[in-house]
C-alpha cells in the first residue's frame, strides 16, 4: 500500500466523518475537508501523530456563501502534501491561530486578516501584512464582494 493510502486509511479510521471527505488527488497529494468544528482535532493529529512537520502556506477562499481556508502541510521526507480545507462562517469569519504549531504561520494569518477580513484568535498584535498600515480597515481586496474603490496610495513608514 502506498504511503498516501496509509495516511488516508489512518485518518478515516481515526475520524470516521472523513470517509467521504478525503481523497488522493494524484501521487503524493492528499486533500481532506472538515467542518471547522472538527478542524483542531484533525489538524493536531496530522501534525503530531502523522508528523506533517512543515506548513507550506495557508490559502484563503471566498466561496460567496462562506469562506474557506486550506492549510497546506507537508511530510518532507516523503514528499507528500496534505491539504486540509475547512469552511468558516461568512458572517463571523473567525479562526484559531496555528502559530502554536508553526510560528511561521503568523505571516499567512496576517494576510488572511488583511485580505479577507478574517479574525484570527490568538494571533499576537503586530504590523499589517501585506497591506500598508494606512489601508482602510474594512477594505479586504480578496473578498468577492469588495468593490474596487479608488485604491489608497501607499504612504507612511511601511510603504
Amino acid at each position: 500500500m502506498q504511503t498516501e493510502e496509509k495516511i488516508k486509511t489512518e485518518l478515516i479510521n481515526k475520524f470516521n466523518y472523513l470517509t467521504d471527505k478525503i481523497n488522493i488527488t494524484r501521487s503524493r497529494r492528499i486533500f481532506a475537508e472538515v467542518d471547522y468544528a472538527n478542524f483542531k482535532e484533525v489538524f493536531d493529529y496530522i501534525v503530531k501523530k502523522l508528523d506533517f512537520s512543515c506548513l507550506c502556506t495557508i490559502t484563503g477562499l471566498d466561496n460567496l456563501s462562506s469562506f474557506g481556508v486550506i492549510y497546506h502541510l507537508s511530510l518532507p521526507d516523503k514528499g507528500i502534501v496534505l491539504n486540509l480545507k475547512a469552511n468558516i462562517d461568512r458572517d463571523n469569519p473567525v479562526l484559531k491561530s496555528v502559530t502554536g504549531y508553526f510560528s511561521g504561520a503568523e505571516i499567512y494569518e496576517r494576510e488572511l486578516e488583511d485580505m479577507f477580513g478574517f479574525k484570527v484568535e490568538g494571533l499576537k498584535s503586530g504590523n499589517r501584512y501585506p497591506l500598508p498600515d494606512d489601508w482602510p480597515a474594512n477594505d479586504h481586496p480578496l473578498r468577492k464582494d469588495w468593490k474596487n474603490k479608488e485604491v489608497p496610495k501607499a504612504g507612511g513608514e511601511n510603504a
